[in-house]
């Protein structure tokens, strides 16, 4: 035989030759397209073949989407009722796994996601947390706030929190992250303490990090509320400048945010007569419906009634009262079905400890684009 391929050697190739199929379809279908004009398309057989095709591409195309936006996974970690993950959360994001400590955080957190968060973090091992692709955490505000002890990483409990960040973020390489913490950070200690943290994270990890402090008044909140918000990006990302959202000018009023005279959260006629106005010094602050102020800081010891840094609402059965439940979810950005099944006191706590959700969502909606 002589060498060389002979003519139609070997496997055949794959024929592009059409062939005939048969498919059921109803009047109003065949009548649907006829009536389409399609280009080069004339007969019938010609219009459906090229509706096939146009079927094929939108499939396969929106196959190739969906895998290239795969869903965010990220983790919560002190997680309190879950203000940042109601932040950051969206339809493109899976929270992988949570840690709150205090059982009646914990107990509002569950009731709102479904899921129980892990406790006291300290006591997990950073290998047995998910993988995952954002780490977020409001680590403690009491150590570095300017209300209370000023104790810092001394503190017996919540000093070495922070440490338990550094060790997961070493651990799992996420991405990115998202830090909250009180304005008081950035002072605290004259300032070490904030740059201990930036050099764990940017020298001892590698990770680009930057901060800003973000008044929740210019993000659609009635209320001043100031706090320092840190994120972070791995350095294969390559982000060198990040740009914190601005918010804006457009003030919202508190009087908008008011219930008409909600039952239960009086003030007694003697605490006003023998505390709050003991003294004619304009406090505390007081506020009702016509008030177009943004108000002080809402404060977790808010249920001990404190005129100096409290704010309070004039009508009600005594004519003054507390926040309600509703104006406390509406000053801090969480939605009015958000579900509080705790005490009061444990209520003032849960919200006056939280972070301002708007605040967050402008941040987070500004770090997924780099991801």
């Amino acid at each position: 035989m002589q060498g060389g391929p002979r003519k139609g050697a070997g496997r055949k190739p794959v024929s592009d030759k059409k062939q005939m199929k048969n498919i059921y379809l109803s009047q109003s279908e065949i009548d649907s397209i006829y009536s389409l004009d399609l280009d080069d398309c004339k007969s019938f057989s010609q219009k459906c073949s090229e509706l096939i095709k146009i079927g094929i591409d939108t499939k396969m195309n929106t196959k190739k989407k969906t895998t290239s936006n795969d869903t965010i996974k990220f983790i919560d970690l002190f997680a309190g009722i879950g203000g940042i993950r109601k932040g950051f959360e969206d339809k493109n994001t899976e929270c992988v796994f949570s840690s709150e400590w205090d059982r009646y955080a914990s107990k509002t957190y569950e009731e709102n996601y479904g899921e129980k968060p892990y406790g006291d973090i300290t006591q997990i091992n950073e290998k047995d947390i998910p993988d995952h692709n954002i780490l977020l955490a409001g680590f403690p505000c009491q150590p570095f706030s300017h209300i209370g002890k000023r104790e810092g990483f001394t503190h017996e409990t919540q000093g070495t929190l922070f440490f338990d960040v550094l060790r997961i973020l070493k651990e799992k390489k996420p991405k990115a992250f998202l830090l909250e913490n009180v304005k008081g950070l950035v002072t605290h200690d004259k300032g070490n303490t904030l740059k201990v943290i930036m050099k764990a994270l940017q020298e001892e990890l590698g990770y680009s990090v930057f901060y800003e402090i973000l008044d929740a008044q210019r993000f659609g909140l009635p209320q001043r509320r100031e706090r320092i918000i840190i994120v972070g990006f791995r350095p294969d990302l390559e982000v060198h400048d990040f740009k914190f959202p601005k918010g804006t000018d457009k003030k919202v009023p508190v009087g908008s945010i008011l219930e008409d005279n909600p039952i239960g959260y009086k003030i007694s006629k003697h605490l006003q007569d023998t505390y709050l106005f003991k003294k004619d010094d304009g406090r505390p602050q007081i506020i009702d419906k016509t008030s177009d102020i943004q108000v002080n800081t809402l404060v977790a010891s808010y249920h001990k009634i404190q005129r100096l840094t409290g704010t309070f609402v004039r009508g009600g059965e005594t004519g003054l009262r507390l926040y309600s439940e509703l104006e406390c979810k509406r000053l801090m950005g969480f939605p009015d079905d958000f579900k509080v099944p705790v005490s009061r006191t444990q209520m003032y706590r849960q919200f006056g400890n939280s972070v301002a959700v708007p605040v967050i969502k402008a941040v987070a909606d500004e770090m997924k684009r780099y991801l």
